[in-house]
């Protein structure tokens, strides 16, 4: 990854500029929300004095220049070859995206995840993520469940693909209730691009099917529900759920987050306990399967996967990818055009891909000229707000 401009892989004539830290959006995440994140990692973990001095050094990095790691994890070479264009230099002139990757990989080895010792493979983030699962918010969600067997098939995948979208914008028993979105939803007035007519039916064809997710607890609970409704009464499918392998943006899910929100829903109310035993019976019989893989810790975009990723997604009928992180890797960390085809820029994906995706970043393609005009005209800051949504198909 450098500064060079992006090419898009459907048309080489479409070039924009990379997304960097210099100013705007990308440089409040790093003098803002990073700061308080660390903040929440000594205040949630009782680290000792050794640890907390590497984490406040990280801090006081962030207003420095960029340093190399200081551990030698088996990850770090390949992280010297990916950090030497940019250290030394300031955080604030870097590509974006990789400066937040090389930033939650060196909080990683400040913790003493990759150590021997006790803190290895303690989540910095464990505290916050357990807060929520086990918190009123997931508890209503999961009540909003025994709703859920009472719509017809296609009515009840409509509003799962919606839960699955919005996240936490508004809750699962909302998405129930208004599948469809009335006057005044966000589902209706806040999406921006919407294919999902395109897309339910390739979700209820498909056998094999990729679900890339994104966060925890109220975000991964209607993703696993949505894959228990592609799975059921369907001997024929196979669902693939690729989350991360070490603790990640936070609140990024990795297998051991699956399996404890798998667990509060086997131990909820009565409808939420049906699905979490079949979801728990779909990973035992191979029929739902976990997959871990380093790429999606890495400061990479989506068409430089590594050639055995490349295949599992071509072998699949359809993957769907969640959240703003994920589409920034999808279409490139860039300042495209927001009037760019989004199949433009996804081209190079090998077989269907459907982004759900919440806006939270400034990248975004595939929106009607007159639709953004008219966005542009509220004077809002709405591509990061997380109030306006995509679903995209390629």
């Amino acid at each position: 990854m450098d500064l060079a401009p992006l090419t898009a892989s459907g048309d080489p004539r479409l070039t924009a500029p990379v997304i960097t830290t210099a100013d705007g959006f990308p440089r409040s995440v790093l003098r803002d929300r990073h700061p308080e994140l660390l903040a929440k990692v000594l205040d949630g973990v009782p680290y000792p004095p050794e640890v907390r001095l590497a984490v406040n050094g990280l801090l006081q990095e962030l207003d420095g220049s960029i340093l190399p790691l200081s551990d030698s994890h088996a990850d770090a070479a390949q992280w010297a070859e990916w950090s030497a264009p940019y250290l030394g230099k300031s955080w604030y002139e870097v590509p974006f995206l990789w400066a937040e990757n090389f930033f939650y990989r060196k909080l990683l080895g400040a913790t003493g995840w990759f150590a021997p010792g006790p803190w290895q493979s303690v989540d910095p983030f464990g505290p916050q993520k357990d807060a929520e699962l086990a918190g009123a918010a997931v508890q209503a969600e999961l009540e909003a469940l025994e709703q859920l067997g009472s719509l017809p098939d296609s009515q009840a995948l409509d509003s799962l693909v919606l839960a699955a979208l919005w996240g936490n914008r508004a809750d699962l028993g909302f998405k129930i209730q208004r599948p469809t979105g009335d006057d005044g939803a966000p589902e209706v007035d806040n999406m921006i691009a919407d294919q999902r007519d395109a897309l339910l039916p390739l979700l209820t064809d498909a056998s094999r099917i990729i679900l890339i997710t994104d966060n925890v607890g109220r975000e991964l609970l209607p993703d696993l529900v949505l894959a228990d409704r592609l799975l059921v009464g369907r001997s024929g499918v196979t669902a693939w759920l690729h989350v991360k392998p070490s603790p990640y943006f936070t609140s990024d899910a990795m297998p051991a987050d699956v399996l404890k929100t798998v667990q509060r829903m086997v131990d909820g109310p009565p409808a939420a306990s049906e699905i979490g035993h079949r979801l728990r019976n779909f990973l035992s019989e191979g029929r739902l399967e976990l997959v871990a893989h380093p790429f999606y810790v890495a400061p990479l975009t989506y068409d430089q996967a590594p050639p055995d990723l490349q295949k599992h997604y071509a072998r699949a009928d359809l993957t769907l990818l969640k959240g703003d992180l994920n589409y920034r890797r999808l279409v490139g960390d860039a300042a495209w055009p927001a009037t760019t085809p989004f199949g433009a820029v996804t081209s190079y994906w090998p077989g269907r891909v459907a982004a759900l995706r919440t806006l939270k970043s400034d990248v975004l393609v595939g929106v009607d000229e007159e639709r953004l005009a008219a966005l542009d005209a509220t004077g809002e800051a709405w591509r990061t707000s997380g109030r306006h949504a995509v679903i995209q198909l390629k």
